[in-house]
């Protein structure tokens, strides 16, 4: 059992210190996630990294009086980094709908850039990747999940196969599905 595993454990049992631990184990990988998935967003966003992390993390580790209604069960280091990155993934998106409401007469939208989705010169609204990512979860919603983990999670093809409990080689047959899928739903081929 890793010392984060060990930690999620014990803030699972109630142990009130175990989130204060938590923080500083996880705040470095956490960090350079949210710096991935703000890079692939087009200039002027408003959060940073650090606003990023600080808001996932509450969300995902909360404190004080809310925290014993809200108790988590984390299935170790992988399920805790997956959780992290649904929970950037939806603040992201969060503000991203914000953005467009108060925006919505100058026509500007957060792009992002599809590392390793589509080729390098292709942005796509934050929006609409969301939204086909939600058709896909439908559709099929491994696939989706394993999305999910490298887009907005940051994993590797490996990491993100250990999570779902499928092998490499069936994540890289996702990844490939994924890709093609999502791009015919965002560019309108569908």
């Amino acid at each position: 059992m890793t010392n984060i595993t060990h930690i999620l454990s014990a803030a699972e049992q109630g142990d009130p210190h175990a989130t204060e631990e938590l923080l500083p184990l996880v705040y470095a990988e956490l960090r350079q996630l949210a710096a991935q998935r703000l890079a692939a967003e087009k200039p002027g966003q408003t959060l940073d990294a650090t606003g990023l992390v600080h808001e996932a993390y509450l969300r995902l580790v909360p404190s004080g009086p809310a925290a014993a209604d809200q108790k988590q069960h984390w299935d170790g280091r992988g399920h805790f980094f997956a959780a992290a990155a649904e929970a950037m993934r939806r603040i992201l998106v969060d503000s991203a709908r914000r953005k467009q409401a108060a925006k919505r007469s100058h026509h500007r939208q957060t792009m992002v850039s599809v590392d390793n989705l589509a080729a390098p010169q292709d942005s796509f609204d934050l929006l609409e990747l969301n939204d086909a990512l939600e058709r896909l979860f439908a559709a099929d919603a491994k696939v989706a999940e394993l999305v999910r983990l490298r887009f907005f999670g940051g994993l590797t093809i490996r990491e993100a196969a250990q999570c779902l409990g499928v092998s490499p080689r069936t994540a890289d047959h996702y990844w490939a599905y994924a890709k093609a899928w999502l791009l015919r739903e965002i560019q309108g081929d569908g």
